[in-house]
């Protein structure tokens, strides 16, 4: 399948995830806020499409941000946020959704890989019995210590 690094609907991507079963290829999917975007995003994102054939990334929209950031979050609307991870390299297609967790997406999408960063433990997470209940694996990828946006805030806060 040809990348073509875009923000898509959720619909387009419940056919695309479809598409991908039928031929056997490997759909990857993760998920974040991705506010200010910096090195350890980028290490994690390209890790996690090594992983499989298809990357779709869920961005968080600025509602559901503002929930596990603070009310003074995102800094970036939800349009651009998605339109920039889209654009990376290694992401093939962004998807904005609204709630509180991706488990709705998950739910929809399917992915053979849901992958989250080495600051989770996959046990805890809210997803494990979704990706779980279908037959799907989750894999925790490496972290980058000492990059983070909050730190980033910090730095230009001080």
């Amino acid at each position: 399948m040809k990348s073509s690094h875009i923000v898509i609907s959720r619909e387009t991507g419940k056919v695309l995830s479809q598409s991908l079963h039928k031929t056997g290829q490997k759909l990857v999917f993760s998920n974040g806020v991705f506010d200010i975007l910096h090195i350890g995003h980028v290490k994690y994102l390209k890790e996690a499409k090594s992983l499989g054939d298809v990357l779709i990334v869920g961005v968080n929209s600025d509602r559901s941000a503002s929930i596990h950031k603070g009310a003074s979050r995102p800094f970036i609307n939800q349009d651009e946020r998605a339109s920039i991870i889209s654009s990376l390299f290694c992401v093939d297609f962004a998807i904005i959704f609204d709630e509180d967790t991706p488990i709705k997406l998950i739910q929809e999408l399917k992915p053979d890989i849901y992958v989250k960063g080495g600051d989770y433990k996959a046990e805890a997470l809210p997803e494990f019995d979704t990706v779980k209940s279908y037959g799907g694996k989750i894999h925790i990828l490496s972290y980058t210590y000492g990059k983070s946006t909050t730190k980033i805030i910090k730095q230009i806060k001080s």
